[in-house]
Parts: C-alpha cells; structure tokens; sequence
C-alpha cells in the first residue's frame, strides 16, 4: 500500500482536532500527533511540521496555554485550552457538523433530510 498525504481539503482539520484532543486533557506536540494517528485509526496523519504552527498560533490566539513540565523524566511543553479555547471548540464542532451534513446531502443525493428524486 502506498501511503499519501491528507488531501488539501482537510484544511482546518488539524486544528479541529487539536482543541477536541487539548478539551479531554493536556498533552504536548508529539503526543498530540500520536493521538490524532490512534483516535482516527491510522486515517489521519499529521505530522509534527503541522501540528506544532497549528498550537503556536492557538497559543498566540489565547485559546492555549502551554507550560514546560517533567513527562517520563524528559522537559516537554504542555498545552492546555483555556475557557477561550473551549468556546473556540464549540464553534468549531458545528461548523463541522453544518459542512458534513452538506456534504452529506450531496454525496448521498438528498435535499432537505429527504432523497433527491430524479
């Protein structure tokens, strides 16, 4: 099997998936990229070069904190979402949910909850 990259459409993704993992507990770079890989089953690989812009800029925005904590003996900086973050996350979860329904309606050809007639 060859492996490819994420498709450009996921733009925004990474992102989405960062405040849904930061929401359930704090974690740092690299074990954020390996939650993304084990909670999507391997689907969705992101790797560190674009996680780390994605929690810098989260970081800037105020929707993380981070702070620099001893995990298993080593110096990591670990982020956590501020109350700001978790607003951002809501926001962001339905927007997502608001673009798969859509998307949905398309692939499967139905218009209003109901199948497309032809």
């Amino acid at each position: 099997m060859i492996k490819t990259t994420n498709p450009d459409f996921l733009n925004g993704v990474p992102e989405l998936l960062v405040l849904e993992l930061l929401a359930r507990r704090p974690m740092y770079g690299y074990e954020l990229v390996r939650a993304i890989e084990q909670a999507t089953g391997q689907v969705l690989q992101f790797g560190e070069g674009c996680i780390y812009p994605v929690l810098h800029r989260l970081e800037k925005d105020e929707f993380l904190t981070s702070r620099r904590e001893i995990v298993s003996g080593r110096s990591r900086v670990v982020y956590r979402l501020t109350a700001s973050g978790r607003k951002r996350l809501a926001g962001s979860v339905a927007t997502w949910k608001r673009i798969v329904g859509a998307v949905n309606q398309v692939l499967l050809g139905e218009q209003n909850g109901r199948p497309a007639t032809t």
